[in-house]
């Protein structure tokens, strides 16, 4: 059994301990209603303020991959620093076994940024779509590889109905094709093999290709995902048609501190 295939069935145990209710668009835009409006994360990655590179930083203290990433782990703190730095969006960790995050997380990040934020877990079940609504979330993170055709298409029209952006992720091209299937416009590209847990680059280029030859090219959005270390690495991915990066772990360690190094990983891109 390898990491990913654990982490699904840790979240297979997470599910079948909430309410047993079936979810519909209507249920999370009833929950969304007495929250502040949600922030358009799409939108967001498109601003042409953000040049032509857009950041999602992530807030995350460990990894299955890495081990601990931050020790002095400030979620609010880190969060400030990527808005203040110039991240288009925050993607925030909220599993607890594998990635030491928090629902809470997400809650206190929202109410002390103004950017929008995915809700990056592992999810397998409607109803956490619902608590990614309650805690604020204005994204979510569909893995095509742990997800059926049936479950992908159901919650990723779920998603759509209730105003909420889903990040759809791919990394492969038979993957790719799923996402494609269901109209998704916010395709990740994971360059990290959750098999072997190694990184290839060269899967952005591959699969952004692929992208770039299909009819609705134009209304999707490549947001490249994992390995991303340097300035070199960031430009790469934009040639090879990335409109986004999501980086989190070469942010956190970096030693020059957050806002030096968003400054030099976007500079001159």
């Amino acid at each position: 059994m390898n990491i990913l295939d654990t982490i699904v069935a840790q979240k297979k145990r997470e599910v079948a301990l909430l309410p047993p209710i079936r979810v519909t668009a209507a249920d999370l835009q009833q929950a969304l209603a007495p929250l502040p409006a949600r922030r358009d994360f799409f939108a967001a990655l498109q601003s042409p303020a953000r040049g032509p590179l857009a950041l999602i930083a992530e807030v995350k203290k460990a990894s299955p991959s890495a081990g601990i990433i931050c020790p002095d782990f400030d979620p609010v703190r880190i969060a400030r620093e990527y808005e203040a730095a110039g991240a288009a969006c925050l993607s925030v960790l909220t599993d607890r076994t594998f990635f030491q995050g928090s629902p809470d997380d997400l809650e206190r990040i929202r109410a002390a940024v103004k950017l929008p934020l995915l809700r990056k877990d592992f999810i397998i079940d409607e109803r956490q779509i619902l608590e990614a609504a309650e805690m604020g979330a204005d994204a979510i993170l569909l893995i095509v590889r742990i997800l059926n055709d049936e479950s992908l298409k159901h919650f990723h029209s779920l998603a759509a109905g209730a105003g909420l952006a889903a990040l759809v992720e791919v990394h492969d091209e038979a993957e790719l094709d799923r996402a494609l299937a269901i109209g998704a416009r916010l395709i990740g590209v994971n360059n990290r093999d959750l098999d072997t847990l190694t990184v290839d680059l060269g899967t952005t280029e591959r699969l952004a290709a692929k992208i770039a030859r299909h009819p609705e090219a134009e209304d999707k959005l490549l947001v490249a995902e994992s390995g991303i270390q340097t300035r070199a690495d960031a430009a790469r991915m934009q040639r090879a048609g990335a409109g986004a990066i999501l980086v989190g772990e070469a942010l956190l360690k970096n030693p020059a501190g957050i806002a030096a190094w968003v400054s030099e990983l976007l500079t001159g891109i």
